[in-house]
């Protein structure tokens, strides 16, 4: 049943393309603005959410899970494309918002760790240590 999957992703994405579209207009810009993006923030709550949890069980499941398991390396492999040599011809500024990116995505990775744990894992590496 994985054409539940693939219903989900398609309606998540053109979601997202829309919403994209919209922000670049309303920013007045002439590109897609975080579409792809906000598509797959879409598939995640959506594919997490109790509404679907009677889709996301048996075989139907299996088809949600893989395309959204999918997903990110294809917004990776899309984001890889991009022309870098554009940005940086874009000047100091485009070049200081991708280190700010980068930064902030780095320094997030030990908050969502710890978030990750909990308290029951806490406890336990508490009880481990002693």
């Amino acid at each position: 049943m994985m054409v539940y999957g693939v219903a989900l992703l398609s309606g998540c994405l053109l979601l997202g393309m829309v919403i994209g579209e919209a922000l670049g207009v309303a920013l007045r810009v002439d590109a897609n603005v975080g579409g792809v993006g906000i598509a797959m923030l879409f598939l995640v709550f959506a594919s997490n959410s109790e509404k679907f949890k009677t889709l996301t069980e048996g075989a139907a499941g299996g088809g949600i899970t893989f395309w959204s398991a999918m997903y990110i390396p294809i917004v990776v492999a899309m984001a890889a494309r991009q022309n870098v040599a554009a940005a940086v011809d874009g000047g100091v500024l485009a070049l200081l918002a991708g280190v700010a990116a980068v930064a902030v995505s780095f320094a997030l990775v030990p908050i969502l760790s710890k978030m990750g744990k909990g308290p029951a894992s806490a406890d336990q590496e508490e009880q481990g240590a002693a």
